[in-house]
């Protein structure tokens, strides 16, 4: 389905029946890394999981930020009426969760993040490299946002008053210390650092990460 806000058709699933999920990928990517969540999600709830701007059935906008893209889903909310949704936001989705959180501190019951950064320099050296060379052959505004934003400061984070879960992978993109500081200043936050796993790994069409997320999501 599509709708539209900020001048621009965002593309979106609806799927099950229940209390609110809203599901955001993360760079390059698009909704249906999430098929299996969703699938599993839906026997309990309304799943809406979405296409950010410029990625899958969405408009191929030239305008890329996140606060765009968070302002993006708050108008997604509010134009569907969605009240009090539990955002889950994988890499860039979760950047995009905690902009959220931090402009709208009532909009959310719930916040998920996993494999988040508040800047640059949480992205592992060598994994910056990589984006940097991608970046100097193809010039993909995607890429480019990944080495300059976000700029979320502790203040920020401090200022969320969401019951928080942060994972990471143990052998995540993200440094662990990076992860371990962002949910040591949100005030009410849950922090996972999952064994064996990398970045991606308990999240892209993955059975795993429902029963991750299950007990925070209050469901027995």
């Amino acid at each position: 389905m599509y709708i539209n806000i900020n001048g621009i058709e965002l593309y979106y699933e609806k799927s099950g029946q229940g209390s609110p999920v809203i599901l955001l990928h993360g760079n390059g990517e698009d909704h249906t890394i999430f098929n299996v969540l969703i699938k599993q999600l839906s026997e309990n709830f309304t799943v809406y999981a979405i296409d950010s701007r410029a990625h899958g059935k969405s408009s191929k906008t030239k305008q890329l930020g996140y606060t765009l893209m968070m302002e993006d889903v708050a108008a997604f909310t509010k134009k569907l009426n969605i009240e009090k949704p539990v955002l889950y936001g994988f890499s860039d989705g979760g950047i995009i969760g905690l902009l959220l959180a931090i402009k709208y501190p009532e909009m959310l019951s719930k916040l998920i993040i996993s494999g988040a950064n508040t800047a640059p320099s949480g992205v592992k050296k060598q994994w910056v490299f990589l984006i940097k060379l991608g970046f100097f052959f193809t010039r993909s505004s995607k890429l480019k946002l990944m080495l300059a934003e976000p700029r979320i400061t502790e203040t920020d984070l401090s200022k969320i008053i969401t019951p928080t879960l942060v994972l990471a992978g143990e052998k995540d993109i993200i440094y662990e210390e990076h992860t371990k500081a962002i949910a040591k200043n949100i005030k009410n936050s849950e922090l996972i650092i999952l064994t064996g796993e990398n970045h991606a790994s308990y999240v892209i069409n993955s059975e795993k990460l429902y029963e991750i997320i299950k007990p925070f999501l209050s469901l027995s």
